[in-house]
């Protein structure tokens, strides 16, 4: 059965435990308006709190993936004349602050997502990909730090993410200079996973990574990008502890035990779902 449901920046599309969300404004870029900070975090949560997804796929409609924020993001924050200047600032600080967890969401929820990337992934486009748990890309793909040519500095998630994705000086290099990361380079640095030929070989190879990762069991897969993302933030010895008390709690015999009988039986394993949030209240 295929659930689906549709946005006005997003066509969302639930089958066979994949989850394939698509950007759906081509003839505009896919650029990023008011709606889409809002609805992304919205499905996300939604994905993420129902458990009916174990894998979600991130793509675009179009020739290009994402040319980043639309400029009607910013009209709300003109200020009152009679505004105090540091309640303003601080209020900017609450709206950054919001858009970036439009994309933390991609990086907290139990299942891993996967970006596949076409033609220009540009300023937020990118915020957005490095929040992803690992990324594919066409071979006409690029990035690009793009605020520094506008005269700011990127703010919704680049910066702390992209350097422990590649080299810090080649960060430093695209983030001083505005040039475009293309694909080949791109996969070099390890920033893209692979580079295909046309838009329908990536996708189709990306679908199939989902299928190999819904395949496993939900909550090993949970455990494994939780433990990833927090020895990232934290020291070898503070992600070894972390790793031992989840497993103290997490590790279940059920599905070490269904991993191995399939093995055995040359057969598909089949893992139970994970759990709903829905009735925890």
């Amino acid at each position: 059965m295929v659930q689906t449901m549709t946005y006005r920046c997003f066509s969302v599309s639930i089958s066979d435990a994949i989850a394939h969300i698509k950007l759906n404004r081509s003839d505009e870029l896919n650029t990023m308006t008011p709606e889409f900070w809002r609805e992304l975090p919205e499905i996300i949560q939604k994905i993420d709190a129902d458990a009916s997804a174990r894998v979600i796929l991130l793509t675009s409609e179009g020739k290009h993936f994402s040319a980043g924020m639309d400029t009607g993001v910013l009209s709300g924050l003109v200020p009152d004349p009679d505004d105090e200047p540091g309640r303003v600032q601080a209020r900017l600080m609450r709206f950054i602050g919001q858009l970036q967890e439009s994309f933390s969401c991609l990086e907290r929820a139990r299942m891993p997502v996967i970006a596949a990337v076409q033609g220009a992934c540009i300023g937020s486009g990118l915020d957005m990909v490095c929040a992803c748990d690992f990324r594919y890309c066409t071979r006409d793909a690029f990035f690009t730090i793009h605020e520094i040519n506008i005269g700011m500095t990127a703010d919704v998630g680049t910066f702390p993410r992209l350097p422990r994705l590649m080299p810090e000086g080649e960060v430093r290099e695209l983030a001083y200079t505005g040039k475009k990361l293309k694909a080949e380079r791109a996969l070099q640095l390890g920033f893209v996973n692979q580079v295909f030929d046309n838009q329908d070989e990536m996708v189709a190879a990306a679908m199939q990574t989902a299928r190999e990762i819904a395949s496993k069991s939900p909550l090993a897969v949970w455990g494994s990008k939780e433990m990833i993302t927090y020895a990232r933030d934290h020291s070898t010895a503070e992600g070894l502890k972390y790793v031992a008390t989840w497993q103290a709690g997490m590790l279940r015999e059920k599905d070490i035990r269904e991993g191995i009988s399939a093995q055995m039986s040359k057969r598909q394993a089949n893992y139970e779902d994970l759990l709903p949030d829905k009735d925890l209240l």
